[in-house]
């Protein structure tokens, strides 16, 4: 039987539709929270084996200078919208209850991808606000939602504050089990599930809790540490098993034939805290909750078989917001945003080794306090007070039980007032002096001027902290 010309064409096209959604790139983002930046081996560390996370390094192009908030709620808006904190009013963590949250006004990665064809699921932390449902994942994006809302839960039992913080598409799920290998359980059961389906493309967001406090782990992750000691032992065996957990569902996509055909973003969400005792920011200056490079500048990298260079390394100064265009190019998707992007695509840096897109850099911590850098220089202005110093996500104590006898309450001190009583202006040549030991502010007035109208020019349009006034 002859097919009639208009339904051939009709399938045609189909054929063609699915052969561009095959050929598109699933994309994975695995953030990690409160890692430090030379914890995992491919970043120098020694102490703590990441052997997972370390192949996935090598088979892609390390971001040595990619920069995130110094805390993680405005981390997670800046990755979700392509847009710093001073368009958002994201500067600080959403607490419990808190009656504010990611603005509605602003369209999510999450839902760009999937107006571009993607089935989208987050497995892991959402941390952008839940007093009204439509703050929720599902309403912003995310076709499958799992895991939990904010910081800090028990990871056995998953409680916060008294309350369970545990949930699948938003709705109350009661669960028992490590979260960390809860999350790496579920993402991996998603890969699985779209086995013989119409090609579609995935993303696939996991926020870890790891390995963020309260420093839990099963006794299993310690076994290979005993040459380690307190808090630093537990906080090692945390990050073994989110090694563990990439690794799983690494190896998921791998039997499903998805792998070569994946890209995989992973980083921290701020700088480790509590460094040179729980975690290791080497080589650089104190920790999260800070605008100095321990804070800000995260344990990154990105890997897409034959796409990206496998063994190489960058010193291009990047941003978490420049993600957001990078996958929507990726996914052959239409910007289609109602609000102007500062991010902007990676992919010529990282697939032809082109310089950064940026000339200058924003970081910022509220709309007073900020810092911006452009090429080797970098000026913090640490005027005002912090939106937030971190307190209470970073040094939060749980009454969680210990799990072991190398558990504390998982307090980990950060680092967010240091500084304070040094100069307000300080101006540092990173590529000189990448530890930030050496404030230039007197002897290089020129370029203190030069940075300050920039940094001015940023913040001149500052919207406040999306927190209510009391």
């Amino acid at each position: 039987m002859k097919i009639p010309a208009s339904l051939a064409l009709i399938i045609t096209l189909l054929h063609a539709s699915l052969l561009a959604a095959s050929e598109r790139p699933n994309i994975v983002v695995f953030l990690v929270d409160d890692l430090g930046f030379a914890d995992c081996g491919f970043n120098g560390g020694t102490d703590i084996r990441t052997p997972q996370i370390d192949a996935l390094a090598a088979a892609g192009t390390i971001l040595g200078a990619h920069y995130v908030q110094p805390v993680c709620s405005p981390t997670r808006a800046a990755l979700m919208t392509g847009r710093y904190a001073v368009r958002t009013g994201v500067y600080t963590i959403v607490r419990p209850g808190a009656r504010w949250g990611l603005p509605l006004a602003e369209r999510t990665l999450a839902t760009a991808l999937k107006d571009a064809g993607y089935e989208t699921a987050i497995t892991g932390k959402w941390h952008l606000g839940e007093f009204e449902r439509t703050f929720l994942p599902t309403s912003r994006g995310f076709d499958h939602q799992y895991g939990h809302y904010f910081g800090a839960l028990d990871y056995f039992t998953h409680i916060r504050d008294g309350k369970p913080d545990w949930y699948r598409n938003d709705q109350p799920l009661q669960e028992a089990g490590y979260t960390t290998e809860l999350l790496a359980n579920e993402a991996v059961r998603l890969i699985r599930s779209r086995s013989g389906q119409p090609p579609k493309p995935l993303f696939l967001y996991v926020p870890f809790n790891g390995v963020h406090a309260p420093l839990q782990v099963p006794e299993k992750y310690l076994t290979p540490y005993q040459h380690l000691k307190g808090n630093r032992r537990t906080y090692a065996g945390m990050l073994a098993a989110v090694d563990a957990a990439i690794g799983q569902i690494v190896s998921a996509l791998r039997v499903a034939g998805q792998l070569d055909n994946t890209l995989i973003v992973f980083s921290a969400d701020n700088g480790g805290p509590n460094p040179d005792t729980l975690t290791r920011n080497t080589p650089f200056r104190a920790g999260k909750g800070t605008l100095y490079e321990g804070g800000i500048r995260s344990a990154a990298f990105a890997c897409w078989p034959g796409k990206i260079p496998a063994g190489r390394r960058t010193e291009e100064p990047v941003h978490i917001i420049d993600w957001f265009p990078t996958f929507v190019e990726v996914a052959g998707g239409a910007p289609n945003q109602p609000l102007p992007l500062d991010g902007r695509s990676l992919l010529p840096m990282l697939t032809a080794g082109k310089p950064t897109p940026h000339e200058s850099l924003l970081l910022v911590q509220s709309p007073v306090r900020a810092a911006v850098r452009a090429g080797d220089w970098k000026l913090l202005r640490l005027t005002g007070t912090t939106t937030d110093d971190g307190a209470g996500d970073a040094g939060e104590t749980t009454t969680a039980p210990a799990r072991n006898a190398g558990q504390g309450k998982g307090k980990a001190t950060n680092q967010a007032k240091a500084g304070n009583a040094e100069n307000a202006l300080q101006l540092y040549n990173l590529r000189q002096d990448p530890g930030e030991t050496k404030n230039l502010a007197a002897e290089e007035p020129g370029k203190v001027a030069e940075l300050q109208t920039l940094l001015d020019s940023w913040l001149k349009d500052a919207v406040p902290s999306g927190v209510p006034r009391e």
